[in-house]
């Protein structure tokens, strides 16, 4: 009942992870997809190669989502290969560690590059391609630390509440466009991203039994609410928060 057939999306982060499960949840959807990567060209390729078997096309780009040109480079090439972007996802973030009080500058700054500098990138180059075809799909990957904050990560819950203001904020500027703009915000999961920490078979129990559905999602959990979003069933849904995170953060 969900499909994105004729659909040209383009994945930021979508070699691994959450940006991987959401690629080739869309390739299997009907929709073609570009996705960018940083260092781990092998797995781009890995990601490419299964949306192919999908028979779906996959355009990937090496790019520093924290770079504007590199970010503005990628859009340019989507829509001279395809003439247009349907939806974007903005996936690609980072999550360390900074306590207040000894956070070095340069590692708050590098949250803010990654994880609001580069979001704005990809809006601001997609958003005049969306207005001239009329419509478009714009998706934002936040975190349930932007709702309840998160201790030691002060600065990677700002740079993901930023985005729900920013969700929020586009979504009532591009809605005469025909362009929604929502936002999914995952809580815990089993990503690359959390491998360190849930090494610890104490520290994994102590999450998963702090989440009421007792579980810890994998990525494809959260790449199902972005197909949704994506979706025509969601086509009167923009400005919108989609928490998925088994109940652990409750927000009317």
């Amino acid at each position: 009942m969900i499909h994105l057939k004729g659909k040209k999306a383009l994945i930021t982060g979508g070699s691994r992870g959450i940006g991987r499960a959401t690629a080739l949840l869309f390739a299997q959807a009907g929709s073609d997809v570009a996705i960018n990567f940083l260092s781990r060209k092998k797995d781009a390729e890995n990601v490419r190669s299964e949306i192919e078997k999908a028979g779906r096309e996959c355009l990937i780009f090496r790019a520093d989502i924290s770079v504007r040109s590199d970010v503005e480079a990628v859009v340019r090439g989507v829509v001279e290969k395809w003439g247009k972007i349907d939806i974007l996802v903005n996936n690609a973030g980072i999550w360390t560690y900074g306590e207040m009080g000894s956070m070095p500058e340069d590692v708050w700054a590098e949250t803010m590059k990654i994880n609001l500098d580069g979001v704005f990138y990809a809006c601001n180059a997609a958003v005049p391609f969306m207005k001239e075809k009329g419509q478009g799909c714009i998706i934002n990957v936040s975190s349930t630390a932007a709702i309840r904050g998160e201790a030691f990560h002060s600065h990677y819950a700002a740079s993901k509440g930023a985005l729900v203001s920013l969700t929020k904020s586009l979504a009532s500027e591009l809605g005469p466009y025909a362009i929604r703009v929502n936002c999914v915000a995952p809580g815990w999961v089993d990503t690359e991203m959390c491998a360190e920490v849930f090494s610890d078979p104490a520290f994994r129990r102590e999450v998963q039994e702090s989440i009421p559905l007792r579980r810890i999602p994998p990525p494809e959990d959260i790449a199902g609410p972005i197909l949704f979003l994506a979706s025509d069933l969601a086509r009167h849904i923009t400005g919108e928060v989609l928490n998925v995170n088994g109940g652990s953060v409750l927000c009317a």
